[in-house]
């Protein structure tokens, strides 16, 4: 089995971190949004991987070939940004084998893949939403998706397509991506996969569900702060440093250096930070920055950024340099 991990999108709504460093590369939890997923994919048994990249696709290629020499890594350039189906249809030419397992390169997920990825019947990843506007949804019957639609106007499902597809037939789904691009078959200006998927169950495919509770958004600054502290109840560290006070759970780097400082909880603190200080809580501080006097809170800090005499809430970008008089 392979994976297919999207990672091509630039990260709006993450500025001013993404204008520097891309959006699957900020760090959660002590690591990469992306290594997370690597590591959860490895213990699945899947050592293929596929990564789609885009804007600084350098950066993310040096990171999974560093990080993950076992992987089996291959990497395609989605020159244009022209949908989901679009990006899957760039990388099904490194596909040789007949499953294949989606994920989106931006979201941490908490769920049980052995029965899924062993069931040998394509299967999506749901999780019920209030509101399903935003999201390609479901339309099932006992878990037998009859119907998928891309970000309804109108309310047809509440089964909310995560970011988590089991592909059993690859062969299938190749060929009704390529119909999309053949025919220009567009919803909203784009290539959708949820509309590659549509055409697989006209075609006869078996689509069923997995529920999916666990799943953990990293697009935009409070969701990225929430995702950090899920990680962090799971697997903080225990760390202990003289003169700072720790409230778990955190993460502390054992490369960072902290002196007269409350950190904690809900606070990753990456290497080769010096934190003096300062009492910092609920944020993530990204690394070699330096802070010095400050308090933070709900606050997503750049590498190699520097903080002086600060008490606000702050979202500031890699190289930021902010000093309060």
């Amino acid at each position: 089995m392979r994976a297919i991990i999207p990672v091509a999108g630039f990260g709006t709504r993450l500025k001013p971190h993404t204008f520097s460093h891309p959006k699957v590369l900020l760090n959660v939890g002590g690591k990469p949004i992306l290594g997370h997923i690597i590591e959860r994919l490895l213990e699945e048994n899947i050592d293929k991987a596929t990564f789609i990249i885009g804007h600084l696709g350098e950066k993310i290629q040096e990171y999974v070939t560093k990080t993950f020499p076992k992987l089996k890594s291959e990497f395609v350039v989605q020159e244009e940004m022209l949908g989901l189906g679009h990006a899957i249809y760039t990388a099904m030419p490194t596909v040789n084998e007949e499953e294949v397992f989606i994920i989106l390169g931006d979201t941490v997920f908490d769920v049980e893949l052995k029965g899924v990825l062993t069931s040998k019947v394509t299967s999506l990843g749901v999780k019920y939403v209030e509101d399903p506007r935003r999201f390609g949804v479901a339309v099932t019957d006992e878990k037998i998706v009859t119907k998928l639609v891309e970000k309804p106007q109108e309310p047809v499902s509440q089964l909310a397509l995560v970011g988590l597809y089991y592909i059993a037939n690859a062969d299938l789904l190749k060929e009704c991506l390529n119909e999309l691009i053949e025919k220009d078959i567009r919803t909203k200006g784009e290539y959708q996969l949820t509309d590659a998927l549509q055409l697989m169950i006209t075609k006869k495919e078996k689509i069923t569900t997995f529920d999916v509770e666990g799943w953990y958004d990293c697009g935009k600054p409070e969701t990225l702060l929430s995702t950090n502290k899920f990680l962090l109840e799971r697997n903080g560290t225990n760390r202990r440093i003289s003169n700072v006070v720790i409230n778990d759970p955190v993460f502390i780097s054992e490369t960072a250096s902290l002196k007269n400082c409350v950190v904690g909880p809900f606070t990753t603190i990456a290497e080769n930070c010096r934190i003096e200080n300062s009492i910092i809580k609920n944020s993530i501080i990204a690394s070699n920055s330096n802070i010095k006097n400050a308090m933070l809170e709900d606050s997503i800090i750049g590498n190699n950024a520097s903080i002086k005499g600060s008490f606000q809430r702050l979202n500031a970008g890699d190289s930021s340099e902010i000093e309060y008089l």
